[in-house]
């Protein structure tokens, strides 16, 4: 990691340590954890770290950007720190300055789409869009009649929001717009398209997946070392060291393959197979560890883990909503056969060692 990525994650783990500790978050049922929080991360840039300094942002690179990622994951931050970052990022592309304030991209999912009308304003709809409640602004891909794609930055108080949860219980809403008139809107620059802007909200999904894994793996050991069972640590009993060092594996490889993704894109010049292979892979991996890995955690911790009062549910569960964030892993895994079948037998082995 470069010095000056160390210094961004730093300050990104030290606000999570003051103002998002998992224990007194799960003790406040009136969500008063949130302003300071959100002001914190503010204050230090955070939340516009990949936008450039003159469309307002912080102009931190992507790499810089993808160290606060993971650790938001490590802390199962829930707030839309992640969404605001991916609309900056978005708007970024067309030069399209980003607004103070909470923001979150749409669409989500890459089977909805939003269109253009002949007027300039958009139309569509949008599933499980992630703390689109909260947000002050949509960052907005929509394509024209023409197959033409733009970037509108949107007024979210002009669009109808249907209220919804995802499994952590953070909102995750459909986004109806009828006919809005964007704030600003631009054509997209040459070669970005949906893909391109689904396979960097699942890179930044992976590397959340990761941090919380590696959260539960951290709380699985700790808990292991302490719980006594017939007269002896279960951390002494065979079959939890054998679960243990299972979750381990899973956290290992999802960070393994998060951060090479996010490495890929990061000193990508453009979205080819190999970062389309990256990214794809990391979120079918990752996925996959989410859901082995946050049943392991929960075995180790027998029923106390099950219960509301329990940290540990705070990280599994958000695991577990952020596999279908920006396709889902039957989604990408499809994707991914339909490259490889194009691309014939022979060039299989080329694509896999390209990196």
């Amino acid at each position: 990691m470069a010095e000056s990525e160390n210094i961004v994650a730093e300050t990104a783990e030290k606000i999570f340590a003051d103002l998002a500790d998992a224990q007194t978050i799960n003790r406040d049922k009136n969500g008063e954890w949130k302003a300071p929080l959100w002001q914190a991360l503010t204050d230090a840039g955070l939340p516009l770290a990949w936008v450039p300094e003159d469309c307002g942002g912080s102009g931190a690179s992507l790499a810089e950007g993808f160290s606060v990622l993971s650790a938001a994951g490590r802390f199962a931050v829930a707030v839309p720190l992640t969404e605001t970052m991916l609309a900056g990022w978005l708007l970024a592309q067309a030069r399209i300055a980003s607004p103070g304030g909470e923001m979150t991209v749409v669409p989500a999912s890459p089977k909805d789409r939003i269109t253009v009308n002949a007027d300039g304003s958009l139309s569509g709809r949008a599933r499980g869009v992630p703390f689109a409640k909260a947000a002050k602004h949509f960052a907005v891909l929509a394509s024209d009649a023409k197959g033409g794609l733009s970037i509108a930055l949107v007024d979210a108080a002009k669009c109808r929001i249907e209220t919804g949860l995802n499994l952590g219980g953070d909102p995750s809403d459909v986004v109806t717009l009828d006919k809005v008139q964007p704030v600003a809107i631009k054509p997209a620059p040459k070669g970005f398209d949906q893909i391109r802007l689904m396979l960097m909200g699942g890179v930044a999904r992976s590397l959340q997946i990761a941090g919380a894994l590696e959260s539960m793996l951290e709380i699985s050991v700790r808990y292991s070392n302490e719980r006594v069972a017939f007269e002896k640590k279960i951390s002494k009993f065979q079959a939890v060291q054998h679960n243990l060092a299972r979750l381990a594996g899973e956290s290992a490889a999802a960070l393994a393959a998060a951060t090479s993704a996010a490495d890929a894109i990061a000193n990508a010049t453009s979205f080819n197979d190999e970062v389309f292979l990256e990214a794809v892979a990391a979120k079918i991996r990752c996925a996959e560890a989410a859901e082995k890995g946050g049943g392991i955690a929960h075995q180790v911790h027998g029923a106390i883990g099950f219960t509301i009062e329990h940290i540990l549910h705070r990280y599994s569960l958000r695991a577990l909503a952020w596999r279908d964030d920006f396709g889902s892993e039957s989604y990408w895994a499809v994707e991914l056969g339909k490259l490889v079948a194009a691309r014939g037998a022979d060039e299989l082995w080329p694509l896999v060692a390209s990196r």
